[in-house]
Formats: structure tokens, sequence, C-alpha cells
């Protein structure tokens, strides 16, 4: 069997992906009727422009992630590898070359994804220790190269790219709409996409029927690095600064994102489309609890409520399925 032909598995039936997908959709719309109620500055054009480029940043940093899942690994690292590439890309931004600060910071976050890959393809590190020894690298050598300073003033032509606008359009939201379209097609349109499915679906099953599975799981973990790289890009171009700490707090929306849009934590299902759903869910509930006076330490509480409401649906899922069969 040929890559190219190979079937793409799936541990979910056509009605139960409709299920989730649904389910999302009626969170999403039952969320945006509530804070339209419950606040009147909600449905204001500065508000929703706001959540839109929050939610915009919040899928980047969850891209490169979903693809991970969805061979049923995980990568810790992110938000290190978002901070590091920051780091050093900002480091040459603000001497003014854009496009060697650019490059530097894709290139490192590609770097680190690849060597996330070898650890977990080639020498079977499970992807929970390996990612997580590569977030401590991570956090480790942004301190050693930034030694406490913070990087500020980027050019105006780099900051365009978060801080700029299409017309209405913020261009953050072009930025995610660009990757949502390349992530989706990647996917679910090539040979690539769909081996990542089979092997979150079988990996022996996908090894047997002639996939390589090592290569592509070490090309997965250099695409989570490199959306990774991105992301640290666009975060910096949005707050005009950069510092070591910059990716401290960002593992965990990002979990929340993929897990909100559906992929599955055990692989196999989910994509793109549904962490995008998911980021913007994030972005109106944290948007929404600083409109109504929440705390902002219960923001914390309420990510790590929904991850786990959401993992605990998709497993509800999969039992009623098995136990039909």
């Amino acid at each position: 069997m040929s890559l190219a032909e190979a079937p793409r598995p799936s541990l979910l039936t056509g009605t139960d992906r409709a299920f989730v997908a649904l389910s999302r959709l009626t969170a999403l719309a039952l969320l945006v009727t509530l804070l339209a109620i419950a606040s009147p500055a909600f449905l204001t054009y500065g508000n929703l422009s706001n959540v839109l480029r929050q939610a915009s940043l919040q899928f980047v940093m969850s891209a490169g992630l979903t693809a991970v899942v969805i061979t049923g690994g995980i990568d810790l690292s992110v938000g290190a590898m978002i901070g590091l590439s920051a780091c050093l890309g900002g480091a040459l931004l603000a001497g003014g070359s854009i496009l060697g600060g650019i490059t530097a910071a894709l290139v490192v976050g590609l770097a680190c994804g690849l060597f996330n890959g070898v650890m977990v393809a080639y020498l079977r590190i499970p992807s929970f220790i390996a990612t997580y020894g590569m977030l401590w690298i991570a956090f480790g050598l942004g301190y050693v190269f930034m030694m406490g300073e913070v990087i500020y003033g980027f050019p105006p032509a780099f900051r365009f790219i978060a801080v700029g606008y299409v017309g209405p359009v913020p261009m953050l939201v072009v930025m995610a709409a660009i990757v949502l379209f390349g992530m989706h097609v990647v996917l679910t349109r090539t040979p690539f996409g769909r081996s990542l499915y089979a092997i979150g679906g079988n990996a022996n099953a996908a090894r047997l029927s002639g996939m390589p599975v090592q290569r592509r799981l070490v090309l997965c973990y250099g695409l989570s690095g490199l959306m990774a790289g991105l992301a640290g890009l666009l975060a910096i171009a949005r707050t005009n600064a950069a510092d070591a700490g910059l990716g401290e707090e960002l593992l965990l929306p990002t979990i929340a994102a993929v897990a909100l849009g559906g992929t599955s934590l055990a692989g196999g299902t989910g994509g793109i489309v549904g962490t995008a759903i998911g980021a913007i869910i994030l972005s109106l509930i944290i948007n929404g609890m600083n409109l109504l006076g929440v705390k902002t330490f219960w923001q914390a509480f309420a990510m790590g409520t929904l991850i786990l409401i959401s993992v605990a649906t998709d497993e509800i899922i999969r039992r009623r399925k098995a136990h039909v069969a």
C-alpha cells in the first residue's frame, strides 16, 4: 500500500465526529450569547477585534501542537520554544535586521522541534519526557542568552504583522487565516497529513503498511517547532518586547485550545479547524471574565476545568463506540 493510498484511520465514526464538532459550535454560540447579555461592552467593535486578535495568536501557538497530538504524542516544549525563538529573533530585529530576525526565530523553532522528533522517533523516548526535557533546555538557553535583559523597539515594518490592519481586518487575523488554510491542506490533502492520522490511529499498522513512521514523526515535531517560532515572532510583534519569560505561561492555554477543539489526546482524530474554534472559545472565556471583573487567577482554574471536560467528553464518546462495537 502506498502512502498516498493509505486510509485515514479514526477512532470515531462520522456521526461521532459530527457530534464533537456540533458540540463545540454549540458551546461557541452559547458563550457568545451569554456574554452579549452579561456585558454591553462585549459586542463593541473594539472588544470583538481584541478577541479575534487574541484568538488568532492563540491559534497559531496551538497549530503545530495539533499535528503532534493527532499522532498520539504531546509537545510540552511549545511555550519554551516560543520564548527562545522570540528572544533570538528579537535580538536581530532590534538591531534592524528584519529578515535575519525572522529567519533566526523560525530556524531555532524548527531545530528544537526536529530534535524533539529525533528523540521520540529514533530514540523511542516517550514524547512527554522528551519534550519536557526540551522545555527546560529552551528555557535555560533563553535565560542565558537574555541575561535578565528585555529587548524592545522593533521595526514598524515587522510589527505590522501583528498590529497592522488590512482594511478593517487585523493583520493577526489574516496571519491566522493563512496558517489555518495551510495546515488544513497539509493535514487533509497530503500523504504526510494522512500519515499522521494513521500513526495516531495505530502506529504499528501504519509501519506495516509501508509508511515511514519515524521520518513522519520527526517532520511532525519539526512542524510544531516551526509554528512555535512563528508564534514567537507574532507575540513580540504585538507587544514590541521580548524577554526570557515570554513562554512560561503559554503551555496550558496552548493545550487547552487543542483539547477544546476536539483533537483527541489519544491520537488519530481531530483537526486544525477544531483548534481554531477552541482558540476562539478560550479567548472568549478570558475576555468575558475580564469584562465581568472576575479575578485573574480564576482564568487558570477555568482553563484546567475546560481541558478536563473536553477530554472527558471525548473519552465518553470513545467508550460508547467501543461498547456498541
